[in-house]
């Protein structure tokens, strides 16, 4: 797997002074298969969806691994134009750079045009850490409150929070967004 763009992604925070401790693993494609390799690294695991509305709008939604999501409802709260779906493979690399079972809050760095909005569940606001892919699904990255702080400030990202406590949710499971 090339890992170079990974490598870029670190050294940049490396540079800026963001802590980013980073396990290597073999590659994951699932939460499952995420949760059997990863061990015990502390901290909130992501699972994370990029979605588009009926008006081509992007969204990056990250949120704990053991969310269940309801994107009818979510997509009520955000304020989507239409229903929300799955954004296609081509527009992930398109948009943020990465291929599909790479998806993660890290990725806002590719979109230097800020076409997808980053939406962060509130839960990932209480944790100790926030633990990610860096542009490939054969690292975990784990990010304190503060360094993630510093990381969207890096990136000129604002995040908005969600919070998806009062929606009742049904699981959804996205084919290629983890």
């Amino acid at each position: 797997m090339d890992t170079t763009r990974s490598d870029a992604l670190l050294k940049l925070l490396e540079d800026k002074g963001i802590p980013a401790p980073t396990i290597e693993h073999p590659p994951v494609f699932t939460v499952e298969e995420s949760r059997n390799l990863r061990g015990k690294i502390a901290g909130l695991h992501t699972k994370n969806l990029f979605l588009r509305d009926a008006k081509k709008n992007y969204f990056l939604f990250v949120t704990d691994e053991d969310a269940v999501i309801d994107l009818k409802a979510l997509g009520k709260q955000i304020g989507a134009r239409g229903r929300l779906s799955f954004g296609s493979a081509e527009a992930l690399r398109e948009m943020l750079g990465i291929e599909p079972g790479s998806v993660s809050l890290l990725a806002v760095v590719n979109d230097t045009g800020h076409r997808v909005e980053l939406l962060l569940d509130d839960r990932l606001g209480a944790a100790s850490a926030v633990n990610c892919h860096p542009l490939v699904n054969s690292r975990t990255t784990s990010l304190s409150q503060e360094a993630l702080a510093k990381f969207l400030a890096a990136t000129g990202r604002i995040a908005r929070y969600v919070s998806l406590a009062a929606e009742k949710m049904s699981r959804v499971e996205p084919p290629h967004c983890r």
